[in-house]
């Protein structure tokens, strides 16, 4: 049974933990802790099976008599029974809520979990690369779009955005317990991927349509400005070009990466029952 905590001072050590989680997206690597902000990526969380150790929850979310129970209604039971499933369930006044929350509707529920590192790669498997890429939405869509589309890890090399910050875990919407993870990655480490590397190129060996895929095969997504750096398109055993005869110059990256992936589960066999 979950052991409780109430929480009144916004000097509270924890509540000083949270503001820097909420606003400084790297801050999970120096506190090793990371934190998830509303109903939908706690339950994906848990329904992946990971382990919570702490939840946090506003007063006026809270049904049990540990706290004011100031709403008694179904969403409120719904966010305490998610609460209950941590380890520990601190319980804050719901002033306090916002003087950290990262959202700007508050939704009163977050999980604190233990951040487990960089990672490190695991071989033979289908993944996304990401090369520098610096805005949180395209990076927790690509994550989103690769737990959906059969990719296994996302790589990311050094430069890129933090896969653990809030922005990313927010527009990947509980797609990161779908994958392995690694971050700060070098080029040089890209080898232990043991696939080969795939990129998309205005000067591009094939069509994506008629590209002979290897699969598994690794997609690496460069810059949002700059592309995959030189040196590493030169270690990519494959370009290809996505057909775009409306005459758009160039596709926004995580738009690319979905019907890259796409592809290549289109081109996997069938598995019976799914």
């Amino acid at each position: 049974m979950a052991a409780f905590q109430l929480i009144t001072s916004r000097d509270n050590p924890l509540l000083q933990r949270l503001r820097k989680l909420a606003a400084d997206p790297g801050a999970y690597r120096k506190l090793g802790e990371v934190w998830l902000e509303g109903d939908h990526l706690c339950s994906a969380c848990l329904a992946h099976g990971a382990e919570v150790p702490l939840a946090v929850i506003a007063d006026t979310a809270w049904t049990g008599p540990e706290g004011r129970a100031l709403r008694d209604d179904a969403q409120a039971d719904r966010l305490s029974m998610l609460a209950r499933q941590a380890a520990k369930v601190v319980i804050v006044a719901e002033a306090l809520w916002k003087t950290f929350t990262g959202l700007e509707s508050p939704a009163r529920l977050g999980f604190v979990l233990g951040y487990q590192g960089a990672g490190e790669i695991r071989p033979g498997l289908p993944t996304v690369v990401l090369d520098r890429l610096q805005d949180a939405g395209n990076v927790g869509t690509i994550l989103r779009a690769a737990s959906a589309l059969g990719a296994a890890q996302v790589v990311a090399l050094k430069g890129s955005a933090a896969l653990w910050s809030a922005k990313v875990l927010r527009a990947a919407m509980g797609a990161h317990w779908g994958l392995h993870l690694v971050e700060n990655a070098t080029m040089d480490d890209l080898a232990a991927l043991e696939v080969p590397l795939v990129a998309t190129s205005s000067h591009a060996d094939h069509s994506l349509p008629q590209a002979p895929l290897p699969d598994p095969c690794a997609w690496v997504l460069g810059h949002e400005g700059q592309g995959v750096a030189p040196e590493l398109m030169r270690r990519c055993a494959m370009t290809v070009s996505i057909p775009q005869p409306g005459g758009e110059e160039s596709l926004n990256v995580a738009m690319a990466a979905s019907i890259c992936l796409y592809e290549s589960l289109r081109r996997r066999p069938l598995v019976p029952g799914m």
